[in-house]
């Protein structure tokens, strides 16, 4: 059986064929694309699916923002996505859709331990629901029920839930961010473009400009990428306090996530961001907002948490997800 799979954002759209047999799943063949150069995923996949590969016998497609009756819209591009359409156009029997943090959770059980780094281990043998949290263009959050005998992910859309300051400085980053958002959610905070709101914002609270190098790095390149190279160099002071800001608020929110659905189990980094500034990440900013939740610091201290660090983890969990609804 072929599977087609898909992990859709809105930087990048990666696909890829797997043939599954019996309980294995192999990778044939993976391509990316920038995704703001193309118009929709039907075009992606006209460039993907050229005569010499196989047709697919099922497809699915994870993608950044909430999916309902096979239907999904992009948050962060302007796509819209619908399960019959891309089946009927391209000749697939079977095209599901799920949230691309939904295919994450799909991966975590098979991914071997050398794709985990653990941060924290937490209770020795822990069971129970699972998190996974993930920055990257946007802010991705699902979870994962256990049922006594297996974990069933689930999809979420929290990363849009209201960011939720703790100090006098996260109040005057409430505030700045208000001047130009009517909503201040995560994502604002703990994203790629998150780093960059961070950024700006302390060059307005401290009525500095940004040296002249950073501020070309900045414009003609990834301007996350350029803040957080220059904090992890420790080249420019007030990176390096944008990304310990950023580090804190991410173990906050995977806090925050993690104590709402009770991941006991365990608690899982994904995203592009994270395995890019695993040093940062182990420094205590992180897991000093993820354990601080007052009364319930104790269970927190339980609960592990780990790193991701394949970046195929979705393109792999769709496919699952695919046999798993082909095969059931």
């Amino acid at each position: 059986m072929h599977i087609l799979s898909g992990d859709i954002g809105g930087t990048k759209t990666t696909l890829a064929l797997f043939e599954s047999k019996g309980p294995a799943t192999r990778l044939l063949m993976r391509k990316t694309f920038a995704s703001k150069q193309h118009d929709s995923l039907e075009d992606v996949l006209r460039h993907f699916l050229t005569r010499d590969i196989p047709v697919p016998d099922v497809a699915c497609f994870g993608l950044a923002g909430p999916v309902q009756d096979g239907m999904g819209i992009t948050t962060n591009l302007p796509w819209r996505i619908a399960a019959k359409e891309l089946g009927r156009e391209f000749c697939i029997p079977k095209v599901y859709l799920i949230n691309d943090l939904e295919a994450n959770a799909w991966s975590i059980n098979h991914l071997p331990e050398k794709d985990l780094h653990t941060l924290y281990p937490g209770k020795p043998d822990a069971t129970g629901n699972r998190s996974i949290i993930s920055a990257g263009t946007g802010l991705g959050e699902a979870g994962l029920f256990w049922d006594g005998r297996k974990h069933i992910p689930f999809a979420s859309e929290g990363g849009h839930a209201s960011f939720s300051p703790t100090n006098a400085l996260e109040i005057a980053l409430l505030e700045f961010l208000l001047r130009e958002h009517a909503q201040v959610s995560w994502e604002l905070v703990v994203s790629g473009m998150g780093l960059v709101n961070i950024h700006a914002f302390l060059l307005d609270h401290h009525q500095a400009s940004p040296p002249d190098w950073l501020a070309q790095e900045m414009e003609t390149g990834d301007a996350a990428a350029a803040i957080s190279n220059a904090a992890q160099q420790a080249r420019c002071p007030l990176c390096v306090q944008a990304l310990d800001m950023f580090v804190h608020l991410y173990g906050v929110e995977a806090g925050n996530h993690a104590l709402k659905i009770m991941a006991t189990s365990g608690v899982y980094i994904g995203g592009g961001i994270a395995p890019k500034i695993l040093d940062a990440l182990a420094k205590p900013a992180f897991l000093n907002g993820f354990f601080a939740k007052g009364g319930m610091e104790p269970l927190m201290r339980d609960m592990p948490v780990h790193v991701i660090l394949n970046a195929d983890a979705a393109l792999y969990g769709a496919a699952l997800y695919a046999r798993m609804r082909i095969n059931g």
